[in-house]
């Protein structure tokens, strides 16, 4: 059973998302997602197995969020490039297993998926 998180070390749901799963016996595969950004293809699958808006899934409290002149009214296409190109504004945690996905806000939310 593979199961994916794209984690940040630094945030607190996404460590309390990793120890959750490893306490009920998960070993996932930890993608720092930071240091190894997805593309803009990957976010678009994660999109799509998430089945929600790409502002569903973007960090909008984020200062590049600003920086970049989005708004929660802007396009799929331009939030997911912004997100391709900084990675800091990808929602943490994402859990992926057998074709589904789940944010871990709160971390008990990935258990749906196992």
């Amino acid at each position: 059973m593979t199961v994916i998180i794209w984690h940040n070390p630094r945030c607190s749901k996404s460590r309390q998302t990793l120890a959750l799963l490893e306490s009920k016996g998960v070993t996932p595969q930890v993608r720092l997602y930071l240091q190894d950004p997805p593309s803009l293809e990957e976010l678009q699958s994660a999109q799509q197995t998430l089945a929600i808006p790409a502002i569903g899934f973007m960090r909008t409290g984020e200062a590049a969020f600003k920086e970049l002149g989005l708004t929660k009214d802007a396009s799929d296409a331009a939030l997911l490039g912004a997100m391709a190109g900084h990675p800091v504004l990808i929602e943490r945690p994402i859990v992926f297993h057998d074709g589904k996905a789940a944010i871990g806000r709160p971390p008990e939310a990935v258990l749906s998926i196992l």
